[in-house]
């Protein structure tokens, strides 16, 4: 089986449904925790290029809405959201997946299903 690590931020609702998922199907992963362990720059470079910039940023967060509108309309693009997203973390939608060469953003059964 291949290796599965989950990033996110442990108190997200949508992290714990993806968690309890995992558990339940008996899938063994590593959760990588945001608050305490930051984003891993390579790995962030690796999402961004992999699954675009735009399937990253949560504008439906608390975070994003609480940024200053003009922090906001400098996210343009894949360098500037990479640089919004490393300095603040809560930015990313949650949680990222990577199994392998799969990357997978948010919590959807059918494609976590394809991680055992």
């Amino acid at each position: 089986m291949t290796e599965v690590t989950l990033y996110g931020i442990p108190n997200c609702d949508t992290v714990k449904k993806a968690r309890r998922w995992l558990d339940e199907q008996g899938v063994p992963y590593r959760f990588h925790d945001f608050k305490k362990l930051g984003v891993p720059a390579e790995r962030l470079a690796h999402w961004v290029a992999t699954l675009g910039w735009e399937a990253l940023v949560n504008r439906r967060g608390t975070t994003w809405r609480k940024l200053p509108a003009q922090e906001q309309a400098r996210v343009v693009d894949a360098k500037s959201a990479e640089a919004a997203l490393a300095a603040h973390p809560s930015l990313i939608k949650r949680p990222v997946v990577e199994a392998g060469a799969k990357v997978l953003v948010g919590f959807d059964e059918a494609a976590y299903a394809t991680l055992k």
